[in-house]
């Protein structure tokens, strides 16, 4: 690594006490579990209205007469390509001015756009309502952790990021199993306006609760023109294989998310319901396990000072590959459930090591930004092409009458999920190379 490389990280900027820098209000007390509470809503808020589609997608595709392929540009492209153009300059907004402002905006704006999808009836109108959607979940994570930031203690952010990052299992959750209930009851309208609804609610709690966030005193590192300072970034060798690990993530998860519900209603005779809830359930479970224990385990790997902070999530996530290609092939419902459930754990217990990684090679005022980078990777070509891939093979399959074609074109997650693990060992070298030469 070159010198200039090497200080981008910098222990001074993330390890040291800095709780007297301009722009942090560090809470204690009560004010931090209700901080993170009220994060951990917004987190949970943003991703049921991001799996909504998923979990209904099987009646929207009959509503309004899609195809798979179809379906993989509405939970991909559709989604992805607004989320990614918007997430550098919303995150860029949160770590220079007020995170608080960035954060309640993108929460009403995406909570609106739900609750629009409600009303599509043809599928550019409910593409058009995903873009907004992605507008307003571009800065909502960037300006969250901006927020945990400046507001929570150094030593106890491993912890706030895996309670914040808790809010995605768990609003997979609840986006599977209620959303799946509601809309084999009520309708899948039904299910996105209430949720809107919800979202909207929110916002106002966080706008309350988040309070003040006046911008961080101006210095050399924070006001590095933007886009010299990401490419800085990037040029980190440690930070550029936890990119490249963050795409082949993406190309993992997005699929598994898209497709796991289609394929047990498909394969094994699910209801929508009953695989939303079994699926979800499960999900949240595993989501509070690994996201809590990620995080504690995270903040002990950052004070042994050995700079390895991405190997055990690497391991686990390369284990549960292999159980997720058997679950694919399992020959009843529940033990293909069963096979899926390390999976659930492992994208769980990536979240708050690959943040908190990201954040420590950033350094100090460049969190959100890190946080931008590490979701365009895992959220711009993975979700844009991987359930358009899985939808491409599976009408292929059905075209040539091969049985369980979903199952073959869900074989690219646990393919990914490898080459995400291996890229993540990569990164942990590479990290810990570089902190030891600070």
């Amino acid at each position: 690594m070159t010198e200039t490389a090497a200080s981008s990280i910098d222990r001074q900027d993330v390890l040291p006490d800095i709780s007297k820098a301009s722009g942090d209000e560090h809470v204690n007390g009560w004010r931090v579990t209700v901080l993170l509470i009220t994060l951990f809503l917004v987190s949970a808020t943003s991703q049921i209205d991001r799996m909504l589609p998923f979990v209904l997608a099987e009646s929207i595709k009959e509503d309004l007469d899609l195809s798979d392929t179809e379906v993989g540009l509405l939970t991909g492209i559709a989604f992805a390509v607004c989320y990614t153009l918007l997430s550098m300059p919303l995150a860029r907004a949160a770590d220079q001015g007020s995170p608080r402002f960035i954060l309640v905006f993108c929460i009403l704006l995406w909570s609106a756009m739900t609750l629009l999808g409600g009303l599509a009836m043809s599928f550019l109108f409910l593409a058009f309502t995903r873009f907004g959607v992605a507008f307003g979940e571009a800065g909502g994570t960037p300006s969250s952790h901006a927020i945990i930031a400046r507001k929570i203690p150094p030593a106890r952010r491993g912890l706030a990021l895996g309670i914040f990052s808790m809010g995605i299992p768990l609003g997979t959750m609840v986006g599977f199993a209620v959303g799946g209930a509601v809309g084999d009851t009520l309708g899948w309208r039904i299910a996105l306006a209430g949720a809107g609804a919800m979202g909207v609610l929110i916002g106002l709690l966080a706008f309350v609760v988040v309070g003040p966030t006046p911008p961080l005193k101006r210095t050399a590192a924070n006001s590095e023109q933007f886009l010299k300072a990401s490419l800085r970034l990037l040029s980190s060798p440690a930070f550029r294989w936890l990119f490249i690990g963050s795409v082949a993530l993406g190309f993992a998860a997005a699929p598994f998310y898209a497709f796991a519900v289609p394929f047990l209603i498909r394969t094994h005779d699910f209801s929508a319901s009953e695989a939303g809830l079994a699926f979800g359930l499960l999900q949240g479970a595993m989501g509070i396990c690994g996201t809590l224990i990620g995080g504690r385990l995270f903040d002990r790997a950052v004070r042994s000072g050995t700079g390895r902070v991405l190997g055990p999530p690497a391991i686990l996530l390369m284990i549960a590959s292999l159980t997720t290609a058997a679950a694919l092939f399992a020959p009843v419902g529940w033990l293909s459930i069963l096979l899926f459930v390390p999976g659930m754990l492992s994208f769980a217990f990536l979240l708050p090591w690959c943040f908190g990684a990201a954040h420590l090679v950033a350094g100090r005022g460049k969190e959100a930004m890190a946080t931008s980078l590490a979701m365009i990777g895992s959220g711009l070509l993975g979700p844009a092409l991987g359930p358009l891939i899985v939808g491409m093979i599976s009408d292929a399959a059905t075209l040539a009458q091969v049985p369980n074609g979903l199952a073959l074109g869900l074989l690219t997650v646990p393919v990914a999920g490898i080459l995400t693990g291996l890229a993540m060992l990569i990164a942990n070298r590479r990290i810990a190379v570089a902190l030891r030469r600070q």
